[in-house]
């Protein structure tokens, strides 16, 4: 197999990047490699995890994508690079011990790796063995079953209740702990009638900073803690998780019961990264220069949460869904002038930060805006502030679907609502 363009990843920004791609030059030149056989928004698998948003339903097939947008889709994960025989390995699909596909080795002229991040545990014990890290939908899938085995035998037992501790105050850990609590309520209304919300969902939010939300202005940290205390969500900021086991995290000296442990205190980039025989930094994320180029290698390609790009200010490009759009949009221009015969960019790439919104279930968000002016910022929350987050979700869809496609959808997903249960029972 041969191709001009390759993406491995098809997350938000490599499928975007070959979605556009693709309906510029066509599938004979333009490919996507990627280990699932569908696409969702990492953003919203907290919603999928409280069982707000059915995977099911909100999933896009790539195979549909590539059909309606112009690239080729190979299903496997990446399993080894010869970079300079510009050769790539995608590893064979097994089910239950069969082989579905075998093993397959493409050429490229150009390779875009965009394999997004995993979790970093730091070193903490029984981090990985006894959490769950919404990286993928299994994980948020995973995270809803237990939950609903958990909250059925709560109902069936007096005095009973659930313990859920997120670790990590940035936005998945606080985003996710407002969506259970607002899907709590909405359990206790589909049958689960001795169950309290309030009283029977205790959750629990550990942050390792003095604040949540750190990254973000104090404003928003505020009003986000002040949203997550009406809800009954326990937030301790400036405490350190030691150690975590089947039944219990301990942060100091303090031990929190837990029957669901959620990490989500950091990320990095997939450790096979170094197994590739490419630059990386001390992260495990590739090292790329100004023009998204892995150092070494002018026809391999990095974006998203696996490259470290830095800026003109010497600081890495923070790993954003909106860094991975604006960089696909980057190499984009770049692939398209060269296909053209057009001289190359004359400005490295730049992340510009548009701001920030953290969602607070189906209702309100809270976050804020950045203006043109360097430091200028806008504080907005509520409605508004919601339906600005939705819109982008609705933003990436028209990427890869279109405008008409993506009302459609909205649409029907609206009407859907109307029609099912508020949360996913099953």
């Amino acid at each position: 197999m041969q191709s001009k363009f390759i993406i491995v990843g098809g997350g938000a920004g490599g499928l975007e990047l070959a979605c556009k791609l693709g309906r510029k030059l066509g599938p004979e030149a333009v490919m996507l490699v990627d280990s699932r056989l569908f696409h969702i928004w990492k953003p919203s698998l907290h919603e999928v995890a409280a069982g707000t948003l059915d995977v099911h339903q909100e999933g896009l097939s790539y195979q549909m994508l590539a059909h309606d947008n112009g690239f080729t889709f190979v299903y496997g994960p990446l399993t080894a690079l010869d970079a300079q025989q510009r050769l790539l390995t995608v590893g064979a699909i097994l089910s239950e011990h069969e082989e579905i596909l075998p093993e397959r080795q493409i050429r490229f002229d150009k390779l875009v790796i965009a394999v997004g991040s995993t979790s970093n545990y730091f070193g903490v014990p029984g981090a990985a063995e006894h959490t769950i890290s919404l990286n993928a939908t299994e994980d948020a899938e995973r995270f809803r079953l237990t939950l609903l085995k958990l909250l059925t035998l709560a109902e069936l037992k007096q005095d009973a209740g659930v313990d859920v501790v997120i670790i990590g105050g940035g936005a998945t850990g606080v985003e996710l702990a407002a969506e259970l609590r607002e899907a709590s309520g909405v359990y206790a209304a589909y049958g689960f009638r001795r169950l309290k919300a309030e009283r029977d969902v205790r959750i629990t939010l550990l942050e390792g900073a003095p604040r949540i939300l750190a990254p973000l202005p104090e404003k928003v940290s505020d009003a986000a803690l002040k949203l997550l205390r009406e809800r009954a969500v326990t937030v301790v900021t400036a405490t350190r998780v030691t150690a975590i086991d089947e039944r219990s995290v301990t942060a100091g000296d303090t031990v929190y019961p837990a029957q669901i442990v959620v990490w989500a205190a950091g990320i990095k980039a997939p450790d096979f990264l170094k197994t590739l025989g490419l630059p990386t930094v001390k992260s495990g994320q590739l090292d790329v220069d100004g023009t998204l180029a892995v150092k070494g290698f002018d026809y391999i390609y990095a974006l998203g949460d696996c490259a470290a790009c830095a800026g003109p200010d010497g600081k890495l490009v923070p790993p954003r869904a909106q860094a991975a759009h604006q960089q696909a949009d980057y190499l984009l221009e770049t692939f398209l002038r060269e296909h053209k015969g057009k001289p190359p960019q004359n400005k490295p790439y730049e992340y510009r930060d548009y701001g920030s919104l953290v969602s607070f279930g189906q209702t309100t968000s809270v976050g804020s805006l950045m203006g043109s002016l360097k430091g200028l910022s806008w504080f907005v929350d509520g409605f508004v502030a919601r339906m600005m987050y939705v819109s982008l979700h609705l933003m990436h869809h028209q990427a890869v679907l279109g405008t008409v496609r993506t009302g459609v959808l909205a649409l029907a997903r609206f009407l859907i609502k109307r029609t099912t249960p508020l949360v996913k029972l099953h």
